[in-house]
């Protein structure tokens, strides 16, 4: 068999195979980055510390129970749309009272300053509204963390998203020369993290113990995903076809 038209390994790809593995590999690492970039920027705020924690995630899926929706966001993914000044009185106003007097000279201000451009019922966008005194309070009670609607939604997206790119990063390196016991978990594990990732989500609800497990699988697929991509890339350039005895 011809094993240039068969490849088996990295050496017996052309440089057409070779560009091409190599090109999808950069963007989906790059891809990823960015995606621990986001989930950093949107995380951070939740327990009003910097950088991400363990309560982070406990926050984003379980809640802060002893807080409201609004304080919620306004400390995680909208912290960034204000400053902590605005921040802080509105923060006040939910914990002292929530008068309407009060939401009139210090929270509808920055309301309409930095929010209501988007949060308001012609915008087209499945956000609260936050238009109004009486809308305001509906987005003032206990948070429990995101909605079976939003984990819902999410989950599809990142089964089918994370899944397709899992199996063509895992198609490549499958080429890889490694002994079986480091090849074969390197390609399940992501798989596994993956549907344990989206899962913990769910049962963090329920009891916020199991965000360690998000942590886990988050780990899990990251250095999975990781050492294939490394792996193939230092392969596909300077592995060398063994020379027959």
């Amino acid at each position: 068999m011809d094993t240039r038209r068969y490849p088996k390994f990295f050496y017996h790809c052309t440089m057409s195979e070779k560009l091409l593995f190599t090109c999808f590999l950069l963007i989906i690492g790059l891809g990823y980055l960015m995606a621990l970039t986001y989930l950093f920027l949107s995380h951070q705020n939740y327990d009003s510390k910097p950088g991400v924690s363990y309560e982070d995630i406990v926050y984003s899926y379980y809640g802060n129970r002893s807080g409201t929706i609004l304080e919620s966001a306004i400390r995680g993914n909208m912290a960034g749309y204000l400053t902590m000044v605005e921040r802080n009185k509105m923060v006040d106003w939910l914990k002292n009272g929530q008068t309407k007097e009060k939401f009139e000279a210090q929270v509808q201000p920055t309301l309409k300053n930095n929010c209501v451009s988007c949060h308001n019922p012609t915008s087209g966008l499945k956000i609260p509204d936050l238009t109004s005194y009486e809308k305001v309070l509906e987005v003032s009670k206990v948070d429990k963390g995101a909605s079976i609607f939003t984990l819902v939604k999410l989950s599809h997206i990142h089964l089918f998203g994370v899944g397709l790119f899992l199996f063509c990063v895992g198609f490549i390196f499958r080429y890889a020369v490694l002994p079986g016991w480091i090849k074969y978990p390197l390609i399940v594990i992501p798989f596994l993290a993956i549907i344990s990732d989206i899962t913990a989500w769910y049962v963090t609800k329920w009891d916020p113990h199991y965000a360690t497990v998000v942590v886990i699988s988050g780990g899990a697929l990251g250095l999975a995903l990781g050492c294939q991509i490394l792996i193939s890339l230092v392969q596909i350039w300077f592995l060398r076809e063994p020379k027959e005895e």
